[in-house]
């Protein structure tokens, strides 16, 4: 039985990324920050089915703890703070949790006496001002926000780790990867459970930002297979995984509200201009022609299916919480016989 170590395990990605090692067979051990409250929503079902580590991504001693521990034999470094519009008000936590922790995650591979394969969670956002059409492995890099910046440091320390220490070490450069499980903060998920609070009249307004920002969406659930492909590989590399078709806010926008039956959304949509980055990413758009190459990887749920899951999916969530509210409320006024 293998064992796996992932960081960020309670984020969408570790979560989706956790149930495809299970299913597997592997022992899965995921990195959780000692805190008074621990967010295990997306994982509730996988507590009995992993085990967990305190540490902490700006301690090494901690970190190193967790490899040994746990007798990695494949580690994906997914955690970081991964919102692009956080980034720009926290630069430096931006950089201490997102750059100069994939460096001590790489220390801690290093120190340990045992052979490591190492995942790291890169991103196309380290293409930025995009220089070329689509992006693939060979693109320039260009980052556009603080965020994209500390990707680019964790991406070019994993190539170094790479050559200088001979180790296994692979980036995977992600694009827009989307699921019922993405965090309430960005775009998507914003649209998705605006769109269904409007849709059961609990909200009027939907306000966003840049609607002409075109992204390259695919679904979280098919791109943590790339990630595992990725380290079943003969030689360490780094791969584009994307769907190679790019979809502008707009459009999400529109199959949101498609969903529920609406086809001019403009009432309940206000635009709110200090939404808009400082500076802008206008488009990404991925070629992955080397990953379906050599990993065999294809991204097979479509941009329509994804919107339909989120919406469909925060309309039930939000509906099940109505009827708890409304069920506690009744009990609470109830007369006694």
């Amino acid at each position: 039985m293998p064992n796996a170590l992932i960081t960020g395990i309670t984020g969408q990605d570790g979560s989706y990324l956790a149930e495809l090692l299970l299913q597997k067979g592997y022992r899965v051990y995921g990195i959780v920050r000692r805190a008074s409250t621990f967010n295990s929503e997306r994982i509730s079902h996988l507590l009995n089915d992993i085990e967990f580590i305190d540490a902490d991504l700006l301690d090494q001693a901690s970190l190193i703890h967790a490899v040994r521990h746990s007798r990695a034999d494949e580690i994906y470094n997914l955690a970081a703070m991964s919102f692009v519009g956080t980034s720009f008000l926290q630069p430096v936590a931006t950089g201490e949790y997102t750059a100069l922790s994939a460096a001590r995650m790489l220390e801690a591979v290093r120190f340990v006496d045992r052979p490591v394969r190492f995942y790291q969670a890169s991103t196309s956002e380290m293409f930025g001002k995009a220089q070329t059409i689509p992006q693939n492995e060979h693109t320039p890099f260009y980052p556009r926000s603080p965020y994209g910046v500390a990707k680019l440091y964790a991406h070019w320390m994993t190539v170094n780790f790479r050559e200088s220490y001979d180790l296994f070490a692979c980036s995977g450069i992600l694009f827009n990867h989307e699921s019922p499980r993405r965090g309430l903060e960005f775009v998507t998920r914003k649209i998705s459970h605006a769109v269904a609070r409007i849709h059961l009249g609990l909200q009027d307004k939907l306000k966003l930002g840049n609607l002409e920002a075109k992204r390259d969406w695919g679904f979280a659930g098919d791109y943590v297979q790339a990630m595992w492909l990725m380290l079943q590989q003969e030689e360490p590399d780094d791969y584009v995984i994307a769907t190679g078709v790019s979809h502008s806010v707009r459009e999400f926008v529109d199959a949101a509200f498609d969903y529920i039956g609406i086809d001019d959304w403009s009432p309940y949509v206000e635009i709110e201009p200090q939404l808009f980055r400082p500076a802008e990413v206008d488009q990404l758009l991925g070629d992955a022609s080397k990953a379906h190459e050599k990993l065999g990887w294809a991204s097979v749920t479509s941009f329509e299916d994804i919107v339909r899951s989120m919406v469909e999916h925060d309309i039930r969530q939000l509906t099940q919480a109505e009827a708890i509210i409304k069920n506690a409320s009744y009990l609470l006024t109830a007369q006694p016989c």
